[in-house]
């Protein structure tokens, strides 16, 4: 009770297996870059929030926007001192 599978249909199906894992790697890299990117930006944006909540007492203001909490998400407490030293130039 042999099962006499042909060498070159094992082969195949290894060479689909191995295609099949290129593109789902493909489409799962991209979506990881962009939850990275959606992850930050909310952490810019809180971290704006509380900027404003308590630079309300001192007279600092930071609009939120999608661009600001992305740039404070990237860089963090540089990005806040950049974008405060482009509102005092601006």
């Amino acid at each position: 009770m042999g099962l006499n599978i042909p060498f070159h249909i094992i082969i195949a199906y290894g060479i689909g297996l191995i295609a099949l894992y290129l593109i789902g790697w493909l489409f799962l890299v991209p979506l990881k870059i962009l939850l990275k990117f959606i992850a930050n930006g909310l952490i810019g944006g809180l971290v704006l929030l509380i900027l404003n909540y308590v630079g309300k007492f001192l007279g600092l203001a930071i609009t939120i926007n999608p661009v600001t909490a992305l740039i404070v998400g990237f860089l963090g407490v540089p990005g806040i001192v950049l974008i405060l030293l482009l509102q005092a130039l601006l």
